[in-house]
């Protein structure tokens, strides 16, 4: 599969599992929301202490399983390199995403409060390989 055509699909589906590797080499697996940006990277929103950016310092390759609501369906596997953006870099493409996947915010002071307070960081996902079931 075109690493183009998996965006295309990460832009409709956003439920996804992503795996980063631990020290030990096993993977660390976390649900998590995906979409894409303009730029072609599949990207998600997570706190800068978790599991999974301690990992992707370590090691950036990451892979993500994005699945469709109902489970069963199409789905598609990404694999690539991971940049971490911090804050303040990151409060515009955190919206970028936020906005993606929810719409417009009731309340964008408060949404961009909260980032600062959850410490927040982007994921940015640059796709390398592509794989999936047969497009519907």
């Amino acid at each position: 599969m075109d690493p183009e055509e998996a965006l295309d699909i990460v832009r409709t589906q956003h439920r996804a599992v992503l795996a980063t590797l631990r020290r030990n080499g096993t993977p660390q697996m976390t649900p998590v929301l995906v979409t894409a940006d303009n730029a072609g990277h599949v990207t998600v929103s997570t706190v800068a202490g978790s599991a999974k950016v301690r990992n992707l310092r370590r090691d950036p390759r990451a892979w993500v399983c994005v699945l469709p609501e109902q489970f069963f369906g199409h789905w598609v596997q990404i694999e690539g390199e991971v940049r971490i953006v911090p804050l303040p870099e990151a409060m515009p493409l955190l919206e970028e995403y936020y906005r993606s996947i929810s719409g417009e915010h009731p309340d964008w002071a408060a949404y961009r409060a909260a980032m600062w307070a959850e410490h927040r960081v982007l994921l940015q996902l640059t796709p390398t390989r592509a794989v999936g079931s047969p497009t519907p």
